[in-house]
C-alpha cells in the first residue's frame, strides 16, 4: 500500500474518492434515460394506452437495470457494501419510482379502476396487462405493500363499495329474494375470480368484505322480510336450494345468520303449534263421533 501511494505521489495520479467513483454516473444514466425517453413516451396518454406504455417502459427499465448491474457487478459487491449505499438494483428502482411512478400513479390507478368497472358491466378487458401494471405498484414498494395498498387498493375498495351499493339499490327494488341472492352470489364469485386473475391475493378479504357489506349486510332485513319471497316464504314452500344459497351468503356476514335462525325458529314453532292444534281438533272430532 505504501508503495502504491508513493507511486501515485510520484506520478501525480489522483487518489480515488467516492465523488470520483462511477456510482453517481450509474444513477444519472437512469435519470437521463427517463427524462429523454420514458416521460415523453408517457406524456398525454390515458386509459389502456397509458397502461400499455407504462408496462413497456417498466420492462425496458428492468432490462436496462439488469444489464447495468452485470456490468458493475464488482462495484455492487464490494464498493457499495463497504460504504453502506443502496445496491445497484435499488438505485434503478428508486429512480423509476421517484421520477416515473410518482408522476403517473394517479392516472394509471384511474385507468385500472375504469377497466374494473367496464369488466363488472360485462365488458372485456386485458387482464394480463392489468396484472402486469399492478405488479409495478407492488415492485416500487421495495418489499412492502404500501404503494399497492395506498396508491391503488384503497381506491379500489371505495369504488367497489360504491358500485355494489348502486347495484343493490336497483336489484332490491325489483327482484324477489331468490333472484337477488342469485345476482349477489354471482357478483361475489366474479370478485373472487378478479383477484385470481390480476389483483394481489392480499386484496381478497378486503375486496369481498366491501362487496358483502354493500350487497348483503346493508339490505339483509329488507331481503329476508320480502313479501312472498323472504325467508318465511322460502321455509313455508320448502325451497331448499334457495335456503341453501341464503345460508352460503349470509354466513359470510358477521351475525348474518342470526335473523335467518330467528325466522327458522319462528317457522318451526309455528308449524309445531299448527300440528298440535290440528291434532287436538282431530281428537275432539273423534270424541264427538264416539259420543
Amino acid at each position: 500500500r505504501a508503495s502504491a501511494a508513493k507511486t501515485r505521489a510520484e506520478t501525480g495520479a489522483a487518489t480515488p474518492t467516492p465523488s470520483s467513483h462511477p456510482l453517481p454516473s450509474y444513477g444519472t444514466a437512469f435519470s437521463a434515460y427517463i427524462a429523454d425517453t420514458v416521460l415523453p413516451a408517457l406524456d398525454g396518454l390515458r386509459g389502456e394506452f397509458l397502461l400499455a406504455e407504462l408496462w413497456t417502459r417498466w420492462s425496458h427499465h428492468s432490462t436496462m437495470s439488469r444489464w447495468l448491474c452485470r456490468f458493475f457487478n464488482y462495484l455492487d459487491r464490494y464498493y457499495i457494501a463497504r460504504h453502506t449505499l443502496h445496491p445497484l438494483p435499488d438505485v434503478a428502482l428508486l429512480r423509476f419510482r421517484d421520477e416515473v411512478f410518482e408522476k403517473v400513479k394517479a392516472p394509471a390507478r384511474d385507468a385500472v379502476l375504469a377497466a374494473v368497472d367496464a369488466e363488472r358491466a360485462g365488458g372485456q378487458v386485458d387482464r394480463p396487462l392489468l396484472k402486469n401494471v399492478l405488479s409495478i405498484f407492488i415492485e416500487v414498494g421495495m418489499g412492502g405493500m404500501d404503494a399497492y395498498e395506498k396508491d391503488f387498493e384503497a381506491a379500489l375498495l371505495d369504488a367497489t363499495a360504491a358500485h355494489y351499493r348502486r347495484q343493490a339499490a336497483a336489484w332490491v327494488a325489483t327482484d324477489t329474494c331468490p333472484e337477488y341472492m342469485a345476482r349477489a352470489e354471482a357478483a361475489l364469485r366474479a370478485e373472487e375470480e378478479r383477484v385470481e386473475a390480476y389483483l394481489h391475493a392480499s386484496t381478497r378479504p378486503r375486496l369481498l368484505a366491501a362487496a358483502e357489506t354493500a350487497l348483503l349486510k346493508e339490505h339483509q332485513d329488507e331481503l329476508l322480510s320480502k313479501e312472498g319471497s323472504g325467508v318465511a316464504a322460502l321455509l313455508a314452500g320448502g325451497r331448499k336450494a334457495d335456503l341453501a344459497r341464503m345460508h352460503r351468503l349470509f354466513v359470510r356476514v358477521p351475525g348474518g345468520l342470526d335473523p335467518v335462525a330467528a325466522a327458522f325458529k319462528a317457522h318451526v314453532l309455528g308449524e309445531g303449534a299448527a300440528l298440535v292444534l290440528r291434532g287436538n281438533e282431530a281428537a275432539a272430532a273423534r270424541r264427538e263421533r264416539g259420543a
